[in-house]
């Protein structure tokens, strides 16, 4: 396990935000993540609560505009904020592409070369990042939930379906439900996983709901004034599938919001008081 420096540290709501570095084994690069950790007594493990970054963001994103620390606080929840791709001068990368590359990991393990190298950002997730905030913070890891925005959306929903019970609950705020189908996803998972559509299938959430994989429950957020509303989130689709499936899908279809964090700080208690209820926590 690797070692972990500490960035930075501030308190806020009677807790600690802080942000963290170490060498990641399955990326092979440094990897940043922040945590926040509510005020608590010594020796307590406290619930996770996972939440995952969009296209061209980082761990600093949600930590910076999303709002989460007060009731975090309130309700003694850990919120882990990884980045969203490995980084570095020797990661394979588009500079000029912000929906590939850098800020786009799509949170997949990358099968084609020379993507495969570095790229493992569901490996990086599931094993090594959840070891080391087991080692280093006071998690209890017998209780997670996760979320996420947009592409850490279709991050949260996949990595949840793919385990099942390893989350106590799932959400999103606009996701994007059917990456094989969207403008912004296919051409990466063309250049991640290559070009035959079938091993696709394992990071499109509806696709992966089709071939049987269930969730207890779905809550979504989505804003009627997203640009990507139509050709990039598509929660049509998602909602015929969880029809499909019989899968509860709470789908709130926000009138007048955007894609921006002015949109998921609007919302970001709702979904943090959900997550805290299904993980056993009074509200």
């Amino acid at each position: 396990m690797s070692a972990v420096e500490t960035v930075s540290t501030a308190k806020a709501h009677g807790g600690i935000q802080g942000v963290y570095r170490h060498a990641s084994r399955e990326t092979n690069t440094a990897m940043t993540f922040a945590v926040f950790v509510p005020p608590h007594v010594p020796g307590t493990k406290l619930p996770v609560l996972w939440y995952l970054s969009g296209l061209t963001c980082t761990h600093a994103n949600c930590m910076d505009k999303g709002e989460y620390r007060r009731l975090a606080s309130r309700l003694g929840l850990i919120i882990v904020l990884p980045d969203t791709s490995p980084r570095g001068p020797d990661v394979p990368d588009e500079p000029d592409n912000w929906q590939f590359g850098s800020g786009a990991g799509f949170y997949l393990d990358a099968t084609q070369a020379p993507y495969a190298a570095n790229y493992r950002m569901q490996a990086y997730l599931t094993r090594e990042l959840p070891e080391l905030i087991g080692a280093h913070f006071p998690a209890d890891l017998s209780r997670q939930s996760i979320f996420g925005h947009s592409m850490g959306g279709h991050g949260a929903l996949t990595l949840a379906l793919k385990a099942p019970g390893r989350f106590a609950s799932v959400s999103a705020f606009a996701p994007i439900v059917k990456p094989s189908a969207a403008f912004w996803s296919r051409p990466a998972f063309e250049k991640y996983l290559g070009p035959d559509e079938a091993t696709w299938r394992a990071y499109d959430a509806c696709l992966l709901i089709e071939d049987g994989a269930r969730l207890p429950e779905l809550l979504v957020d989505q804003g009627t004034a997203d640009s990507f509303l139509e050709t990039g989130l598509m929660p049509h689709l998602l909602r015929a599938a969880c029809d499909a499936a019989g899968i509860p899908l709470t789908l709130n279809m926000r009138e007048g919001y955007d894609h921006s964090y002015n949109f998921i700080s609007t919302f970001m208690d709702d979904h943090l008081a959900w997550h805290a209820a299904r993980l056993g926590i009074a509200v």
